[in-house]
C-alpha cells in the first residue's frame, strides 16, 4: 500500500546494478545532475524516459515508480477494519475523505472497491447532514456501477447488486430497485441456484470427496436458514397489523430457531427477528407475549457481545462452515465496530411500540439489562 516511490527505487535499482549516476545518465542521455535530482526527489523524469529507465533495469514501469494497483485479501481486510474503527471514533467527514483517497488510488482493485461500498453503507448514517448521507449513498450506487461495468469477477459483480439495492432504497429510488432485482429474483433462477449447490455436492460425492460435498451442503443450508430468518423478520414488519399472519410466522420460525440453536449460532439475526416479533405483539396489545420476545432479544444480544471477537462461527451441527467464513472478503470480522452497534442497540426500547410497557416490572428489568450491555 505504498505511495509512488520512484526516487528511492532508482537509487535501489542503480546500486543493485553497481553503476554510478554518471553511467546511468550516459545511457539515458541526460546529465548526472538530472539523475541526482530524480534520486533526491527534486524532480522527476519526463514521462517519455520512463520506458527507457524500466528497460534498463529490466522491470516494469509500475515496478520502477512503485505503483501497485492491486491489494491483497489480507490488506483489504485490514483496511476495512481500520476504517470501521476510525468511523467509530473520528469525525465522519475526515474518515470518509480518507476512504475516498484510497478509492482513487485503487480504482481498479475491485475486491477493495466492493468492500468500500459495504463500508460506506454500514456507516453512512453517521453523517449528521441528511444531504451528506444522500451524497454518500449516491457515491455507493456510482461505485457499484463502476465495479459491475469493469470487473470480470462474476462473484464480485453479483455482490454489488444487493449493496446497490439497499443504497437505492435508502435514497427512495424504488423503481431502480425493481429494475435491478426483478429479473435476478425470478423464482426459477433462485431454485436453479439451489440446484447448482445440489449438483455440485453430488459431483463431489460421486468423485469420492465426501468432505467437500458435506461442506457445500452445510454452507448452503446455513445460508438459506439465515436468509429465511431475515426474510421472516421483514415479513412480520409488513404484516404487523395481521395478528394471524404474525402468530403463524412467529410459531414457525420459532421452531426453526429452536431446531438449529440459532440464538447461539447467529445471535445477531435471531435478535432482529425476536425484536420484530415483540413489536408485532405490542401492536395487538399482547403484552405477555411481547415481553417473552423482548427477553429473547436481550438474551441474544448478551450472547452476541460475549462472543464479539468471532461473531461468525459454526456449532456441533454446522461443523464445516468456518473455513468458508475465512474465505469471505472481510473474513469472520463484524462489519461494524462494537461501539457503533452498541449505540444503535441502546435505543432499541425507545421505539414507540414499547411505550405501553413502561413501568411494567419485567420490562423495566429488561431495560436495565440492556443498559448494562451497552455501557
Amino acid at each position: 500500500m505504498n505511495m509512488l516511490n520512484l526516487s528511492s527505487n532508482l537509487v535501489r535499482f542503480r546500486r543493485e546494478r553497481k553503476i554510478t549516476q554518471e553511467q546511468l545518465a550516459e545511457f539515458i542521455g541526460v546529465t548526472k545532475a538530472s539523475v541526482s535530482k530524480w534520486e533526491t526527489g527534486q524532480s522527476t523524469p519526463d514521462i517519455m524516459i520512463l520506458p527507457q529507465l524500466a528497460a534498463y533495469f529490466d522491470v516494469t514501469i509500475d515496478e520502477l515508480i512503485g505503483y501497485a494497483p492491486q491489494l491483497s485479501k489480507e490488506q483489504i481486510q485490514k483496511l476495512y477494519q481500520d476504517f470501521a474503527k476510525d468511523f467509530s471514533c473520528r469525525p465522519f467527514a475526515e474518515v470518509l475523505a480518507k476512504t475516498q483517497t484510497y478509492v482513487k488510488q485503487y480504482y481498479s482493485c475491485y475486491p477493495f472497491l466492493s468492500q468500500i461500498c459495504a463500508l460506506w453503507l454500514n456507516h453512512f448514517t453517521l453523517a449528521e447532514d441528511p444531504e451528506k448521507r444522500r451524497e454518500v449513498l449516491s457515491d455507493i450506487c456510482d461505485l457499484c456501477e463502476h465495479i459491475k461495468k469493469h470487473c470480470k469477477n462474476i462473484s464480485i459483480y453479483n455482490d454489488m447488486t444487493p449493496i446497490q439495492s439497499v443504497a437505492f432504497l435508502q435514497l427512495g429510488r424504488t423503481q431502480d430497485v425493481i429494475d435491478l432485482l426483478e429479473d435476478s429474483c425470478n423464482p426459477v433462477k433462485l431454485s436453479a441456484d439451489s440446484h447448482k449447490s445440489l449438483l455440485l455436492s453430488q459431483a463431489y460425492l460421486l468423485s469420492g470427496n465426501i468432505e467437500k460435498a458435506d461442506s457445500i451442503l452445510q454452507i448452503s443450508m446455513y445460508d438459506n436458514i439465515l436468509s429465511l430468518l431475515g426474510n421472516a423478520a421483514n415479513y412480520l414488519a409488513i404484516h404487523v397489523n395481521d395478528l394471524n399472519v404474525c402468530e403463524q410466522t412467529i410459531a414457525r420460525i420459532g421452531k426453526l430457531i429452536e431446531a438449529y440453536h440459532l440464538p447461539g449460532l447467529h445471535p445477531n439475526n435471531t435478535a432482529s427477528f425476536e425484536y420484530q416479533a415483540a413489536i408485532c405483539y405490542l401492536a395487538h396489545n399482547k403484552k405477555e407475549e411481547a415481553l417473552t420476545h423482548a427477553a429473547n432479544f436481550v438474551t441474544c444480544l448478551s450472547t452476541l457481545f460475549a462472543d464479539w471477537q468471532v461473531p461468525l462461527h459454526g456449532d456441533d451441527y454446522f461443523t464445516k462452515i468456518e473455513p468458508w467464513f475465512a474465505m469471505l472478503d472481510n473474513g469472520a470480522a463484524a462489519p461494524r465496530s462494537k461501539s457503533l452497534v452498541l449505540q444503535d442497540i441502546a435505543k432499541s426500547f425507545d421505539h414507540p411500540a414499547f411505550t405501553v410497557l413502561q413501568g411494567d416490572p419485567a420490562f423495566e428489568k429488561l431495560k436495565r439489562k440492556l443498559k448494562e450491555l451497552t455501557q
